[in-house]
């Protein structure tokens, strides 16, 4: 058996992870290590050594290299950015849940409430299928077409119908994934760039999300870099360009896009660095809504789908359907 050791060590804490990492249950660690087994259990609660971590690698000193290949990956995972400090003096940091790109479901745009009448059951399926650990929606989740600079359709529903007859969808979505990113984008934004347009100040408005009666658990973005588990980066932006290759060769990184409805497509490219791919995600929409009457004039057509990004690879997930253009299923 080892000398006693204190907890109260950094070095005897990343060895106590590292048993723990191991397979060791947190009584036969405090028994290899002359240690109380109480002060090692409340030590392993996730809470309690994730927290140390986060403090001791911005902190204190880098990853111990004692630690295994497989662990010190884990830990990494564990990192916080810099503006997550809010005190750095006083080690007083915000607390951030780190996310899980392992399985990444990506919505496409649903322009609710002019989406599919499938869309929620096709998300639910995609959700089964691939248990994704994190949800990113390339926005325009709703369509606010009566705010639009363009001319509103007085058959259409006014703005504040069009809102009524949305929340209820944005409630089962809510539901579904209590827990989501989503891309400020041209529809998305509308409402304050109608208000900005008018001269209106934010604070007079409620925030996106009281609009839309979630919580903060929905987050928005401008646009978003991800790391990727295989060490790439990958950009997300709502569109940026119709071709989504150039996107990504500009950014450098593989690159993620929505917007362009009528595009649905993996593209793969590569320089000396490495081999990167560029997705684009299709859409969620109800063609046959008169809000989409416009496509009539369009010779390509909305594809209906949406995208994931699973094990680092982008993957293209359609909605076929059939002649009456519903979701066939699965």
């Amino acid at each position: 058996m080892n000398n006693v050791k204190s907890l109260k060590d950094d070095d005897v804490k990343l060895e106590v992870i590292e048993l723990n990492s191991k397979g060791m249950s947190g009584a036969a660690i405090a028994r290899e290590m002359g240690m109380s087994s109480r002060a090692v259990q409340e030590f392993l609660s996730k809470d309690t050594w994730e927290e140390w971590w986060r403090v001791y690698d911005l902190k204190i000193k880098p990853i111990n290299n004692s630690l295994s290949e497989s662990y010190k990956s884990e830990l990494t995972k564990l990192k916080i950015v810099n503006d997550a400090i809010e005190n750095v003096n006083g080690k007083d940091f915000k607390k951030i849940t780190v996310k899980d790109n392992t399985r990444i479901l990506l919505i496409s745009d649903m322009h609710i409430p002019f989406h599919h009448p499938d869309t929620l059951a096709f998300l639910q399926y995609l959700k089964d299928k691939y248990k994704p650990t994190r949800v990113i929606c390339g926005g325009d989740e709703l369509d606010f077409h009566a705010l639009s600079f363009h001319d509103s359709d007085p058959d259409l529903p006014s703005a504040g119908d069009e809102l009524r007859a949305a929340l209820p969808t944005i409630k089962l979505l809510k539901e579904m994934f209590p827990v989501m990113d989503i891309l400020e984008s041209n529809h998305g934004s509308m409402l304050y760039r109608k208000a900005n347009h008018h001269g209106v100040p934010r604070q007079y408005l409620k925030s996106y999300n009281q609009v839309l009666e979630v919580d903060e658990n929905w987050e928005w973005h401008v646009d978003m870099v991800i790391d990727l588990p295989n060490g790439n980066k990958c950009y997300l932006h709502h569109g940026k360009s119709n071709n989504v290759t150039k996107t990504s060769q500009t950014m450098s990184m593989s690159a993620v896009q929505f917007h362009y409805h009528e595009t649905f497509k993996v593209e793969y490219w590569a320089n000396p660095v490495a081999l990167y791919w560029a997705l684009q995600c299709g859409c969620l929409i109800d063609d046959k809504k008169y809000a989409f009457n416009y496509n009539n004039v369009n010779l390509k057509r909305p594809i209906i789908g949406t995208g994931l990004i699973i094990d680092s690879m982008p993957v293209l997930e359609p909605m076929v359907l059939n002649s009456e253009g519903r979701w066939v299923g699965h």
